[in-house]
C-alpha cells in the first residue's frame, strides 16, 4: 500500500485494526499556511485590526474646540488688554526686572547646588554628628514653608544689628556690623539657596546611592583615592540620576524668586510688574506680562535641560537618535555542523558549550 500524499492524514483501515464494525474517519486536510504543504505556499499573514477608541476622538475634538472658545474669547474681551500688554512686554523697567529675576535664580541655584553637596556628604558620613546636623538642617528647612523663611531672612537685621565674637557674658572680642543682611539683594540669594539647598541634598545623595557600590570597592583595589572616585567613578554615573530633578528645580527656583516681596525686595520681575500695575490700575495686563517673560525663560532652561540629559544618558541605552530600524534583524541560517547536528558544537554558542 502506498504511502498517503504530504500533509494528508488518512486513518488505518478498521478491518486491520480487528474491529470490521468500525468506519474510517474522514480524511483531516492540514491547516491553512501549514508548513510542509505541496504548494509550498509561504505561510498566511495575520491581519491585525486595531482597535478603535471613539471616545479618544471625541475627548480631543471637544478640548479643541474649547481652547478655541477660550483664546477667541479672550483676544476679545478687554478686561485682559492686550494693547497693554503689548506697550509693557519691552519695556525698559520691566527687561531689567527679568535680568534681576534670573541672576537671583543663578546666584540661588549655585549656593544650594554647592551647601547641597556638602549636606549630602554628611548625610552618607559614617559621623553620628554630621548626619545628625545634615538631617536636622533638612528637617528645618523643608518642613517650614519658603515664604516664612523669606520674611525671617528679612527681618535678622534687626535681630542681629551687629556680629559679636568672644567669651559669653564678658566683652566681646570683635563686634562686626551687620551690612549682609540689610542688602536685600544678597538676603533673598542666601535665603533662596538655604531653602533649596535642603532639597538638592536629598538630589545628590540619592544620585550617588544609585552607583553600586563595587564600582568604589573596585576603584580603591585600583589604588585610587576618594577624591579620584568621586570625580572619575561615581559621579560621572550619578549624574544621569541628578541632572533631571535638579533642571525642575532651576525651572522651579525661577518661579520661586516671585516670593522676594517677602524681604521685601521689589526689584524683580513680579515686584516691578506690580509697582507699575499699582500706578496704572491695570493689573491684568502687568500680570500677562511677568507671565510671558517667566514662559520665555523655563522655555529655555527646559532646552538646556533636555540636551544636558541627552549628554549625560549617553551609553545607558535611554539615548535615541530617531534613525533605528524598528524591524527586527532576521535570525542567522543554520549553519553545517550546528547544534544538533553531529559534529557540531554544543551549546548556543560556536565555541562549545553554552
Amino acid at each position: 500500500m502506498s504511502e498517503p500524499e504530504s500533509g494528508r492524514m488518512i486513518e488505518a483501515d478498521p478491518a486491520r485494526n480487528g474491529d470490521p464494525g468500525r468506519k474510517p474517519d474522514p480524511v483531516r486536510k492540514p491547516r491553512a499556511g501549514r508548513a510542509g504543504d505541496d504548494d509550498g505556499a509561504p505561510p498566511e499573514a495575520i491581519v491585525a485590526i486595531p482597535l478603535r477608541h471613539p471616545w479618544r476622538n471625541v475627548v480631543a475634538v471637544l478640548l479643541i474646540i474649547g481652547l478655541a472658545v477660550f483664546v477667541l474669547d479672550a483676544a476679545q474681551r478687554p478686561d485682559y488688554g492686550w494693547a497693554d500688554v503689548g506697550k509693557y512686554i519691552f519695556d525698559r523697567r520691566i527687561s531689567q526686572a527679568a535680568w534681576v529675576t534670573l541672576w537671583l535664580t543663578i546666584y540661588a541655584m549655585i549656593g544650594a547646588i554647592v551647601i547641597g553637596l556638602l549636606l549630602a556628604i554628611m548625610r552618607l558620613s559614617p559621623n553620628p554628628v554630621l548626619k545628625s546636623i545634615a538631617w536636622l538642617y533638612i528637617w528645618i528647612f523643608r518642613g517650614t514653608p519658603v515664604y516664612v523663611q523669606l520674611v525671617f531672612w528679612g527681618i535678622v537685621a534687626l535681630i542681629y544689628p551687629v556680629f559679636t565674637l568672644g567669651i559669653p557674658f564678658m566683652d566681646p572680642w570683635v563686634t562686626i556690623p551687620n551690612e549682609v543682611f540689610t542688602n536685600l539683594f544678597i538676603t533673598a540669594v542666601i535665603g533662596l539657596a538655604l531653602n533649596e539647598a535642603a532639597y538638592m541634598s536629598e538630589i545628590v545623595r540619592a544620585g550617588l546611592l544609585s552607583v553600586d557600590e563595587g564600582q568604589a570597592e573596585a576603584s580603591t583595589a585600583l589604588a585610587m583615592s576618594w577624591g579620584q572616585t568621586m570625580r572619575y567613578v561615581v559621579v560621572p554615573q550619578a549624574m544621569k540620576i541628578i541632572i533631571p530633578p535638579t533642571g525642575n528645580e532651576v525651572i522651579s527656583m525661577l518661579k520661586t524668586t516671585s516670593l522676594v516681596a517677602a524681604i521685601p525686595l521689589s526689584v524683580d520681575l513680579y515686584g516691578v510688574s506690580r509697582g507699575i500695575s499699582a500706578v496704572t490700575f491695570t493689573p491684568v495686563p502687568l500680570l500677562i506680562v511677568a507671565s510671558l517673560w517667566y514662559l520665555l525663560f523655563t522655555s529655555v532652561l527646559m532646552v538646556g535641560q533636555h540636551f544636558i540629559e541627552k549628554r549625560f544618558s549617553r551609553g545607558t541605552g535611554r539615548a535615541r537618535t530617531g534613525k533605528e530600524g524598528t524591524t527586527p534583524e532576521p535570525a542567522p541560517a543554520a549553519l553545517p555542523g550546528g547544534p544538533g547536528v553531529p559534529g557540531g558544537p554544543l551549546g548556543n554558542d560556536f565555541g562549545g558549550k553554552g
